[in-house]
């Protein structure tokens, strides 16, 4: 460990409450600060609830935290139902007596602005549940609603710093919420005084589609992610989708694994890529990309390997229909259980959707092998910067599990093809170029090896044909070049 390291790891940390939420934790660097309050705040539907819902729930089950919930707007009934979908019992939890939630109804008309205006009667509510449960944790949400019927901002901040207050001397870990205005984080400015940590939630559209961010504006006394962080909203809840957090410290193994092609094997200096890397195989349409990703994936199958394949443009049985005519039985391999076959619309999701489906996937599946065909596909969701940050996140995630992925793309024709893939290749380790060539009026496919990190590769370009028998490559050389005339099987 470095000097700089271990003094960064030496300093004295602010204690945190982990909030369980994937990916919060990590760009918070624990959680939210213990005994003290965060402001969660955002417009309708951003997530605030479930922000802080997530936060009880997971504090009473995985932390032993018991928790209350003081909502002003739903009551306990609607707030269990609405989160049922989530996988979140609440009821079941309050039945344990690790959750209490308190529905404190504030009508409005009854409010009277006058100097001898407090919140006594909360407070007594408040302590009651506490102590019913031997709460860790408390939510208001939306601690707003409260305030809704007073105009005099100096009894609001007074009345709420005194809460706050109440509430840090019983070393109570406090998450608010609070509506975004528009020119300010909340309508009340409460950021201002209210937290020592503000988390602002963002729900926006953009060509029709969908997406959440979410970013911590500030956190006292600790470091922390200051990036725009997606975030997403399913069926097992809130996960955060981190980038900026994810470092340069994975392992390099020096084992290497076949192409499924052999005489590109012989083009990567005899042995194939190297387990862990990452490949991208780019090219015009119909110059055998997805021939080369379906021969990879039978090869990781024959090794015995879990293989994960993502399918972005045809179905399972359309492309192992296909692959049939380069010899290839996918089908097989399916029945077996060593090929995941995935297949989804770009279009049904966002970026961040179909990153989090492909993190589940590989969560639940643990493959040696991925294919990804294509990432061209997710081009319509996004601009290229963000597709490339989609990537970072995809490839880093695979290469801390050492996970070989082949990743293909679709050149369009007209293009220069070692240009435009210019920002995806510096990510990948390993670059195949497939072209399609018309020569004295016959098409032509030809192959290259464009790079290959850390070993000899083959600076050549090799014609090959898709036969029955599989991929079957010739060059220029036959007789000199060890992949002269060799055929790979599939």
């Amino acid at each position: 460990m470095s000097e700089a390291g271990a003094a960064l790891r030496a300093e004295p940390q602010l204690p945190k409450s982990p909030t369980g939420i994937d990916g919060l934790d990590e760009v918070t660097g624990g959680g939210l600060p213990s005994g003290r309050a965060t402001l969660v705040c955002g417009g309708p539907g951003s997530g605030k609830t479930l922000v802080g819902l997530s936060f009880l729930v997971n504090g009473a089950g995985k932390f032993g935290e018991p928790g209350v919930l003081m909502s002003f707007e739903e009551s306990a009934a609607d707030l269990a139902n609405d989160v049922a979908s989530l996988g979140f019992d609440l009821t079941g939890l309050v039945a344990q007596g690790k959750l209490l939630v308190d529905y404190v109804r504030i009508d409005r008309s009854e409010i009277e602005e006058t100097g001898e205006y407090d919140l006594e009667g909360l407070f007594v509510r408040l302590e009651h549940a506490i102590r019913s449960i031997g709460a860790k944790r408390i939510v208001l949400d939306t601690v707003e609603s409260l305030f809704g019927g007073l105009s005099n901002e100096t009894i609001l901040r007074t009345e709420l710093r005194r809460l706050l207050r109440w509430l840090k001397d019983r070393h109570l870990t406090v998450l608010i919420t609070g509506e975004r205005d528009a020119d300010r984080l909340t309508r009340q400015g409460l950021e201002e005084y209210v937290s020592d940590a503000v988390i602002l939630l963002d729900h926006r559209v953009r060509d029709e589609i969908s997406t959440r961010r979410l970013r911590i504006i500030k956190y006292r006394g600790s470091h922390h992610g200051t990036n725009e962080y997606p975030f997403l909203i399913g069926s097992d809840g809130l996960s955060v989708l981190p980038v900026t957090s994810l470092r340069l410290d994975h392992a390099a193994p020096t084992e290497r694994v076949s192409s499924g092609v052999a005489a590109l094997d012989d083009m990567l200096d005899g042995h194939g890529f190297f387990r862990g890397s990452t490949v991208l195989v780019s090219g015009t349409a119909g110059t055998g990309k997805t021939s080369l990703a379906a021969s990879f994936a039978d090869a990781a199958c024959r090794r015995g390997e879990q293989c994960l394949y993502f399918l972005l443009e045809e179905s399972p049985p359309q492309i192992m229909r296909n692959m049939q005519s380069i010899g290839l039985d996918l089908g097989k391999w399916a029945q077996s259980g060593l090929l995941h076959m995935q297949a989804d619309r770009p279009s049904r999701f966002g970026i961040e959707a179909h990153l989090a489906a492909m993190y589940r996937a590989i969560e639940a599946i643990r493959p040696q092998t991925v294919v990804v065909d294509s990432i061209t596909d997710l081009l319509s969701l996004g601009a290229q910067a963000e597709i490339t940050t989609m990537l970072v996140r995809l490839i880093d995630h695979l290469k801390t599990q050492s996970v070989t992925a082949l990743f293909n793309s679709l050149t369009p024709g007209g293009v220069l093809l070692q240009e435009s893939h210019a920002a995806v290749s510096s990510l990948m380790d390993a670059w195949v170029l497939l072209t399609l060539e018309e020569i004295d009026g016959r098409r032509q496919r030809r192959m290259a090896v464009l790079k290959s990190r850390g070993m000899a590769h083959s600076s050549r370009v090799y014609e090959f044909a898709l036969t029955r028998q599989g991929f079957e490559v010739s060059g220029p050389d036959a007789n000199a070049s060890p992949a002269g005339a060799r055929r790979a099987k599939g």
